[in-house]
């Protein structure tokens, strides 16, 4: 029998995003490893990608954080398919420098589905935890990213050089307040 999610499930107009179980792990280990998906991921993440990647990633850093309630990790799928998972959105307690992260599978690009999985992932952030502040650092260049930031109401901060998985890149800090972030909700 499987263990009851440690979070809720959130919907959006055209998204279900489900907390990251093991049973995902095939769907990650298959629509992860391309280039555009990790290009611009942290310099952690192993490339080439193995085998095991995915279930790796679940069983020793996902699952046991998201156990410690130290991080949360939805996967996206549309309404349509709800079944076909095609992408990841994360928040992170465990750092204070990065909060939330996200990858969509190409397929998926230029559709608005990481607009609003990032959007729904925000609102549990702010509105369901409570925290005070959201950054979000990104890879100068990666600019649908800056530009869900830019939507989604967040404000650069600050720019630094980080580690990716494609080499050492200029880097910008985004970030939103709670106290921003209600405002833009009307509340």
């Amino acid at each position: 029998m499987p263990e009851a999610p440690l979070f809720p499930a959130l919907a959006t107009d055209r998204l279900v995003l489900q907390p990251l179980e093991i049973g995902d792990a095939e769907a990650i280990q298959r629509l992860f490893p391309q280039w555009e998906v990790v290009r611009y991921l942290i310099e952690q993440v192993p490339w080439p990608y193995p085998s095991d990647g995915a279930r790796s990633y679940l069983e020793q850093v996902a699952i046991p954080a998201m156990r410690q309630g130290k991080q949360w990790h939805w996967s996206i799928r549309t309404r349509l398919e709800p079944g076909d998972l095609i992408g990841l959105v994360s928040l992170m307690d465990d750092d204070a420098w990065n909060n939330r992260g996200f990858w969509l599978d190409p397929a998926h690009h230029g559709q608005g589905y990481m607009t609003e999985a990032s959007e729904a992932a925000t609102a549990y952030w702010f509105e369901v935890l409570g925290k005070p502040l959201l950054r979000a650092p990104k890879a100068a260049v990666n600019v649908p990213s800056r530009r869900i930031s830019e939507r989604g109401g967040m404000r650069l901060v600050g720019t630094e050089e980080r580690g990716y998985v494609s080499g050492r890149l200029p880097t910008e800090i985004w970030e939103i307040t709670r106290e921003e972030w209600l405002a833009r909700r009307g509340r």
